[in-house]
């Protein structure tokens, strides 16, 4: 398996998340979307892209977003290697005596996935719900 940093394009985000069943955006939006990420990576299998995960975010508040692996690579450590990189990146920016938050929405029955890397359900003793909002056009 090759990862690359940075080199999602439309085309393979389009085709990772409709390999997991999830809706896509429209290219243009895709396109501007992934131009903001603060860091990405695509996982290849010889020229086939079977993995991908980004971070959007502004240094303080980040979200790592868009975690797929193609259904017939699951199960073999890419997403958990995805999810490594990702966060030794997020570690890397975070300054000296410096802190980032860092958020996720899970797809559902995923949590413990997400637990295994230090991530917690909200609400818990901290913190209340998560929240958000779609808009469609």
């Amino acid at each position: 398996m090759e990862f690359k940093e940075n080199a999602i394009t439309p085309e393979i985000y389009h085709e990772l998340r409709s390999s997991v069943e999830w809706m896509n955006f429209n290219v243009e939006q895709t396109a501007q979307g992934l131009s903001r990420s603060l860091y990405s990576l695509v996982v290849f299998d010889e020229q086939k892209p079977v993995g991908m995960g980004r971070v959007v975010g502004d240094g303080i508040y980040n979200i790592i977003c868009d975690v797929v692996v193609d259904p017939a690579y699951q199960g073999k450590g890419i997403g958990s290697q995805i999810m490594n990189r990702l966060l030794n990146y997020l570690k890397e920016q975070t300054p000296e005596n410096g802190r980032t938050s860092i958020h996720l929405i899970a797809e559902k029955g995923k949590e413990t996935f997400y637990e295994k890397f230090g991530f917690k359900l909200v609400p818990n003793e901290s913190s209340g719900s998560g929240m958000r909002m779609i808009i469609r056009k």
